[in-house]
């Protein structure tokens, strides 16, 4: 039998879902909960960081309190639980108390005996000067497009800016394969900063730059400047943390340069290819730490977000006119890397530009072809919908609704066909991304549609229009 704290919260969690009305906003901030128990009428749920805790009471404090007195009573209460991994050990603190019907946490981060800093910590702050911060200032939050891949770190990168060095994501952690936004992040969290705050130092480097300092002052002996000057920053981002391994050295400068920021209340913002626990050589002391605040990954734009980037380089670059359909394609043509999203529209612009050419789907696609012509162009299922909804005047929203009528089916049957055909998906895979089906329902679809090639004329020409449609990398 399901444990009363389980049940309790799934019927929370439908009556929030009915409210929200927006699944994307109930995925990120209501699946990660977990409920823990349930006692008379307090109920205990986890979640995964004070972050998470503050933007919850925000903005949904209101539905929660009215959700948690439907299914508890009137006395009913939620109580939190936030995990924290400390460098002596692994815990779950909360705190009794009651405001607004909710129990609020307390997280209490471990200080360092100052006592057993070397001097040059205990030294306290140099005298400021003008320090350059580095920053990129064409990589704004206005530019920085928001989707579901980055919507956590990039709420949690403006609070900061907001309140730098006071909220509980301190560190932020940014992690994610290269060219997925991490350092336009960094830049526009200091650019903010510095726009709200002009009298704070911000500093971004990278761990390349931060290493050769490092080395540059060991050799002339003046590691102690070296420190004094990161201690002044109010802001310090690092990018690439992961460049670190194996530097010993330049770690153990990190640690204590880092304790000493954390304990000023100064704002530290890291970035790297990988999330802390796979970081490899670097001091357990030191990936501890890096635990502390908030850990947060990039993940891949989708399609729609994709567009919006393109849309927003265009606009960038001035009075440019690039068809929709050009900018579409482009779109469902690079899906692995916003770099490589920029790279093409640089390209093609280029080729406008000089050569006085009009930016057609020709153009994009001769471009397209020869930016991955030596690399495998994987087609992705979101391309494939595109184009069978494009060739049908159907809508992406339709293919995926639970209609059945006879045009839609066949649409949707023939999107299944060609991610079965086209892609390394798997059919629940396939199935999840075009309607929500099963797998069986997609074997079924292909099976339609290679039964019908062979008794159906008119279908047949409906296969071979999109087969040249879909561009198949060799």
């Amino acid at each position: 039998m399901e444990n009363n704290h389980v049940a309790v919260w799934k019927k929370c969690l439908d009556i929030i879902r009915d409210n929200i009305g927006d699944p994307k906003s109930f995925k990120v901030w209501f699946e990660p909960i977990k409920p823990l128990h349930l006692d008379k009428q307090v109920l205990t749920i986890q979640v995964p960081s004070q972050f998470f805790y503050e933007w919850l009471e925000e903005h949904y404090i209101d539905l929660l309190k009215k959700v948690i007195k439907r299914e508890l009573g009137s006395g009913g209460r939620l109580q939190y639980s936030i995990v924290m991994d400390t460098a002596d050990s692994f815990q779950i603190t909360q705190k009794s108390g009651n405001r607004n019907g909710l129990v609020n946490p307390l997280i209490q981060i471990p200080v360092t005996d100052n006592s057993k800093m070397d001097p040059w910590v205990r030294a306290g702050m140099p005298t400021k000067t003008r320090v350059k911060s580095n920053l990129n200032f064409k990589y704004t939050f206005e530019n920085f497009i928001e989707g579901d891949c980055n919507r956590l770190a990039r709420s949690a990168g403006y609070a900061i800016a907001e309140e730098p060095g006071k909220t509980s994501f301190n560190p932020l952690f940014l992690h994610s394969p290269t060219g997925l936004g991490k350092t336009h992040l960094m830049h526009a969290i200091g650019i903010q900063t510095k726009e709200n705050f002009p009298d704070k130092t911000v500093l971004y480097v990278s761990s390349e730059e931060f290493t050769q300092q490092y080395v540059e002052a060991a050799k002339n002996g003046s590691k102690n400047d070296f420190a004094h000057f990161y201690q002044a920053i109010d802001v310090l981002l690092i990018d690439d943390v992961h460049k670190l391994s194996g530097r010993s050295g330049t770690q153990d400068q990190l640690f204590h340069i880092f304790n000493y920021l954390h304990q000023n209340g100064k704002q530290i913002i890291l970035s790297s290819d990988k999330p802390p626990v796979d970081l490899a050589d670097i001091e357990a002391r030191l990936l501890s730490r890096f635990k502390w605040g908030l850990a947060t990954d990039l993940e891949l734009p989708n399609v729609q977000t994709r567009i919006e980037i393109l849309k927003s380089k265009i606009k960038n670059n001035g009075e440019i006119d690039i068809p929709n359909d050009v900018i579409e394609y482009i779109a469902y043509s690079i899906s692995n890397n916003v770099r490589e999203l920029e790279g093409i529209l640089n390209s093609i612009l280029a080729q406008s530009i000089l050569n006085k050419r009009t930016i057609t789907l020709d153009l994009a696609r001769d471009m397209i072809d020869k930016f991955v012509r030596n690399s495998a162009k994987e087609i992705s299922i979101d391309y494939i919908k595109n184009i069978v909804c494009d060739y049908f005047q159907i809508t992406v929203d339709e293919i995926n609704s639970r209609t059945r009528k006879r045009e839609i089916v066949q649409a949707r049957q023939l999107a299944m066909y060609f991610s079965k055909k086209h892609t390394k998906c798997s059919l629940a895979n396939i199935g999840v991304q075009c309607g929500n089906k099963d797998h069986a329902t997609v074997l079924h679809a292909y099976r339609t549609v290679t039964d019908l090639l062979d008794t159906d004329k008119q279908f047949k020409v409906y296969v071979e229009d999109l087969e040249k449609k879909i561009k198949i990398s060799n």
